[in-house]
């Protein structure tokens, strides 16, 4: 085989390898791949610590960050559209969340109390406008990207927060990974 032949052959195999990764069960490049044990509480809770952060952004609370890396967990379930895997993330969440944010912990238990992709994608929108404030207030560093989808719920629109301000929708996943655009970058 001559050396152009084994090139043109790296190459096609290259880019055969990056075109096969169409969004379908695969993580997008910004998703969370945790790999947590939840066979038991325990392992669940040994390994969540153990998780490194998956953000730049921090909080001067650590109570914020922990719900945050929750919640970039809990976005990148949808985009894979892992039901499963949004129930698991957002009960942990809303195991976090403390009585004086009770809103918030009940609109993570409503995520987690569901395996309909759709109700939790709903969940969702609702927790992310909830939130806001509690990103905005406590940001000291990093940057937090807000994505707004215009076509979400029937062209209602609708937010989500992102570590990058790379676009993977969380409310199509591959359906229209894409859609959406940076509307505000929260940082101190």
């Amino acid at each position: 085989m001559t050396l152009f032949r084994i090139a043109i052959l790296a190459i096609l195999t290259s880019l055969g390898i990056v075109s096969c990764s169409d969004g379908a069960g695969t993580p997008t490049e910004n998703a969370t791949e945790v790999g947590i044990d939840a066979s038991t509480p325990e392992a669940a809770e040994d390994q969540t610590e153990a998780t490194a952060d998956l953000a730049d952004a921090e909080f001067s609370d650590p109570l914020i960050d922990k719900v945050f890396q929750n919640y970039l967990e809990l976005q990148s379930a949808l985009v894979n559209a892992d039901a499963g895997q949004a129930a698991t993330t957002a009960g942990r969440m809303a195991g976090t969340l403390t009585e004086e944010r009770a809103g918030l912990r009940d609109l993570a238990r409503q995520i987690a109390d569901t395996d309909d992709l759709e109700t939790q994608r709903a969940h969702f929108a609702e927790l992310t406008t909830e939130i806001e404030s509690l990103f905005a207030d406590a940001i000291t560093s990093g940057t937090v990207y807000k994505i707004h989808c215009p076509m979400a719920f029937d062209n209602e629109g609708a937010d989500w927060f992102s570590e990058v301000s790379e676009v993977r929708n969380p409310y199509f996943g591959d359906k229209m990974l894409t859609c959406g655009r940076v509307t505000e970058e929260i940082m101190n």
